[in-house]
């Protein structure tokens, strides 16, 4: 990977998404740059529809993105370094280009304000998304042959996005998104409309403890099958202590409230001892 791209990448991912930046910092350094090209580009996806004014613009840049993995050459599209640095990444660890590209796909529904339907749905959505940047990491970290993390990739991502959509859950509110799954609000009695308008009640905070419970629920299951891989493989999901710790700060009594975090030195320090 040229150096410039690396740290364009690098620099992208600190600026975008701190908490992953972090989570490259205790991966071996041959695997460092390709990890944090591949967030990195998560990074951007997840970014469209905050910089895109409509929808159809958001389009436009996610299949920028399709056209350029599937694409022939690549010259022009590597003039971009942050493409540049990705299309490294697959070429040296053998990254399968249709996983990436479901990963673009997925993130259409970004674009759109129609809410997350049920817990299915939203699981499909965190498969094909933080739980595939999982998979992709440990398999770089595998040095690009292929590897199983099953389960573990699979709950810590389903995990990752539900911890996630907590804490971001009164900024999306404030614009009109509702990414949990908006079946376990109207079991609880809370509609749409509730939750655009900012309206807290005991009920929204029944809603939003179950989905921390669900959190809790897939990082323990993540645990077990961490566990039982390859020492090599366990960095590339060692962000899991991150989000278990942040799950303890949320206040489910005030949802529309900025979310707490805790210290970035305390990340580094979870991250740095992670097992």
């Amino acid at each position: 990977m040229k150096p410039e791209s690396a740290r364009h990448a690098a620099e992208y991912l600190r600026a975008n998404d701190r908490d992953r930046y972090y989570a490259t910092l205790v991966l071996p350094a041959p695997a460092r740059d390709a990890v944090t090209a591949l967030y990195a580009f998560n990074a951007d996806l997840a970014s469209v529809r905050d910089r895109a004014r409509e929808p159809a613009a958001g389009e436009i840049r996610l299949q920028w993105w399709i056209d350029a993995l599937e694409g022939e050459g690549h010259g022009a599209v590597r003039q971009n370094p942050l493409a540049g640095a990705l299309l490294d990444a697959i070429a040296e660890y053998a990254l399968p280009t249709p996983a990436i590209v479901r990963m673009i796909e997925a993130r259409r529904f970004d674009l759109y304000d129609d809410p997350m339907p049920d817990m299915p749905t939203f699981e499909g959505y965190a498969g094909e998304t933080a739980s595939a940047l999982y998979q992709l990491a440990a398999m770089i970290l595998n040095g690009g042959r292929p590897v199983e993390p099953g389960d573990a990739a699979g709950h810590l991502g389903v995990a990752h996005a539900l911890v996630g959509h907590l804490r971001a859950f009164g900024y999306n509110a404030s614009k009109g998104r509702i990414i949990l799954p908006l079946d376990v609000f109207t079991t609880c009695g809370v509609t749409a409309a509730d939750i655009r308008a900012g309206k807290a009640s005991e009920n929204l905070s029944v809603a939003l403890t179950r989905y921390a419970d669900l959190a809790t629920q897939h990082l323990d299951k993540a645990d077990a099958a961490i566990a039982a891989l390859p020492k090599a493989l366990r960095p590339a999901l060692a962000l899991r202590v991150v989000l278990r710790a942040q799950l303890k700060t949320l206040d489910l009594d005030a949802p529309f409230a900025p979310a707490r975090d805790i210290a970035d030195r305390r990340k580094l320090l979870l991250l740095t001892f992670a097992r």
